[in-house]
Order: C-alpha cells, then sequence, then structure tokens
C-alpha cells in the first residue's frame, strides 16, 4: 500500500501494466479521472474507491489547487503468481 500525493493541478499518467490490481480511494481533496480519449472523466471526492482494471482511464488529476492524495492497494503477490504457487503445490 502506498499513497500517490497529487499537487494542484498536477497530473499522473495510468500505465495500465504498473497499474492493472490497483484500487485507489482518494483520502483528501478531489480526483479527476481522464479517459482514454483524452475527455475529462468523473471527479471523485474524499473516500471514493476506484479500479483502474478495465477502466480506460488513462490519467489521474488533481482540478484543484491543494494536494490531493490517493491510498494506493496492491495485492501482496500477483495472482498468476498464486495460481502457479497452487498448482506447484498439486503437483
Amino acid at each position: 500500500m502506498w499513497t500517490l500525493a497529487l499537487r494542484g493541478g498536477e497530473r499522473v499518467a495510468v500505465v495500465a501494466a504498473q497499474w492493472s490490481d490497483a484500487f485507489g480511494v482518494v483520502t483528501r481533496g478531489r480526483v479527476q479521472l481522464e479517459l482514454r480519449d483524452g475527455e475529462p472523466g468523473p471527479v471523485l471526492g474524499r473516500d471514493a474507491g476506484f479500479w483502474l482494471r478495465g477502466t480506460g482511464v488513462r490519467a489521474l488529476r488533481n482540478p484543484d489547487r491543494r494536494t490531493a492524495k490517493v491510498r494506493i492497494v496492491t495485492p501482496r503477490t500477483p495472482s498468476y503468481r498464486l495460481t502457479e504457487a497452487r498448482h506447484e503445490q498439486r503437483g
């Protein structure tokens, strides 16, 4: 788990390979999702949670002046490794 801090007006690109299993929760301020086609998406406020996998979001942007924070939660072990480990235990 880690925290992403976005200064006022800052934009952070979402790279699918890095964020594939990430779940975000806005803990301070507001965050706007930028859609794949560059159009502005919804603005999420404090305590809003969101998945990035399969959503078409290409960036996160802080539409305000104050710093926004997003807590990012990712699984400790990617799901494909868990599947491999289970298969090895059976064999």
